[in-house]
């Protein structure tokens, strides 16, 4: 099913007092709109239309750099006008569906998105929501007014999904204020069947300069190592990327070590066990799998604890083949499953001297260095 996002990130954000709009400005290390978009990219979602500044085409592209399939439209003066500039861009090659996020909401849970796409079986749209859990009143100038039911109301997040073609006659239809709080009000006015899913306290919205000056998340360090022997077979994987070379390495998957090492350090670090509780070679299903799943799947587990990838140092032991020629490829290919920049991947390589198993060409060994960064 195709599943293209909508990245809305044509305002100003002047709140924000950062020296330019805070979608580009940096937050934990990086532009504030390519956290999200690095997300929806990992997860499939293509393309990713993003709804930028007039002028600001080159801004928006050295901020959102190597992530595939993105696309930029010019957004309007109101958020919906940026909207339905996003939506129509797609109708060349109409999606099934559409998932329209804030750029100012850079923690996207995976959980949420699952949720999202699973409630869009059923529905025309669905919205995450929470609780809200204040009392509330209504406020007459500073006078207290009557109470409000708190139980009958919801804080509502991005991002919001929808059946494409559904959404995009909503937005061209839309009567109401020049400027709605969010597509689902425009979705609920054209009598969309709209389903509430559970949000996620992730989903926090940066709007002030305070936002940016948080202090420094909780870091968690996690250590992986692995070693496989190597075989006769051409069909050699390190970091996801196939190597030419004279032998395979053995194992019940593709027994791409690097990876493994990776696996393990994440699931350290998380404290969610080891890559042989989640993937045991005694399970058939696993016989040859790419070791990609493997790394998809515990940078999973650790978003769902509420954490994210800070970087990842990783070091190859071997005397053959070179991984110089291929370090690039290599971080290139770790950066995307881990959906970081890959200024955030170190592969490094190194000899034992010909001593022990590795130095005789034995087999290939890797070490790896997590950190996990909580949201």
């Amino acid at each position: 099913m195709s599943v293209a996002a909508v990245i809305v990130a044509a305002g100003q954000g002047l709140r924000a007092g950062q020296p330019l709009p805070k979608q580009f400005a940096k937050w934990r290390g990086k532009p504030l709109v390519r956290h999200s978009a690095e997300r929806f990219a990992t997860q499939g979602f293509a393309p990713i239309v993003v709804a930028i500044p007039e002028g600001a085409e080159e801004l928006a592209a050295q901020a959102l750099a190597g992530i595939p399939g993105l696309r930029f439209v010019t957004g309007g003066a109101t958020r919906q006008a940026s909207v339905l500039a996003a939506l129509e861009s797609l109708e060349s090659d109409a999606p099934q569906r559409v998932f329209i996020h804030d750029a100012a909401r850079p923690l996207l849970p995976e959980a949420v998105i699952a949720r999202l796409a699973q409630a869009l079986d059923c529905h025309a749209g669905a919205i995450p929501v929470l609780p809200v859990i204040d009392s509330l009143v209504e406020a007459h100038g500073a006078a207290m007014g009557a109470p409000a039911r708190r139980e009958a109301l919801r804080r509502v997040q991005t991002p919001q999904a929808f059946r494409y073609e559904a959404i995009l006659d909503a937005q061209r239809a839309w009567q109401g204020e020049a400027n709605a709080g969010d597509d689902a009000q425009v979705a609920h006015a054209a009598g969309l069947d709209v389903a509430l899913i559970e949000g996620d306290e992730a989903l926090h919205k940066v709007t002030t300069e305070a936002d940016f000056a948080a202090p420094v998340a909780a870091m968690r360090i996690g250590m992986g190592y692995d070693v496989h022997r190597l075989a006769e077979g051409e069909e050699l994987w390190l970091c996801g990327v196939r190597i030419e070379h004279s032998h395979r390495l053995a194992g019940h998957s593709d027994a791409d070590v690097a990876i493994h090492a990776l696996v393990d350090a994440i699931l350290g670090a998380a404290a969610q066990g080891d890559i042989g509780a989640h993937f045991p070679p005694s399970d058939p299903q696993w016989r040859g799998a790419s070791s990609d799943q493997f790394l998809a799947h515990a940078v999973r587990l650790a978003s769902e604890a509420g954490y994210s990838v800070g970087n990842a140092d990783l070091t190859i032991i071997c005397e053959a083949p070179r991984i110089g020629p291929h370090r690039d490829a290599m971080r290139a290919r770790l950066a995307t499953i881990l959906g970081v920049d890959i200024a955030m991947v170190s592969v490094k390589a190194t000899t034992t001297e010909k001593l022990g198993p590795m130095g005789r060409g034995e087999g290939i060994a890797a070490q790896a260095v997590v950190s996990l960064v909580h949201y």
